[in-house]
């Protein structure tokens, strides 16, 4: 039969989730167009659990997915990160079957 669950969800993260038409919206991340799907709600549960840091506060923080094959390599933590103009640095980056969620963060000024 062919049936492979893993791609199926996949297709349908492309498809549904990460669709521009439906909860995915157009980005520019690190300079090139995508789509993602931002979760600040997501972003609000994990607030709860407190992120350490030791240099200050984050002013913003954000939760997004991305598909690993518009993105390309997975990003280290630490590093920056420019979306639609604004410069964040990456606090955590997971890779999930085919997506990407990465956590960011910029500093207060």
């Amino acid at each position: 039969m062919g049936f492979d669950f893993k791609e199926m969800l996949l297709q349908d993260c492309e498809k549904v989730f990460l669709n521009p038409e439906e909860f995915g919206s157009w980005h520019m991340v690190d300079g090139r167009k995508m789509v993602i799907q931002v979760d600040d709600s997501e972003v609000t549960e994990r607030s709860k659990k407190q992120v350490e840091r030791t240099e200050g506060v984050y002013k913003r923080q954000f939760l997004f997915y991305v598909l690993q094959k518009d993105f390309g390599p997975l990003p280290a933590v630490g590093r920056a990160i420019n979306i639609d103009g604004t410069v964040y640095k990456i606090l955590e980056s997971n890779s999930e079957g085919g997506i990407y969620s990465i956590l960011v963060g910029r500093d207060k000024s």
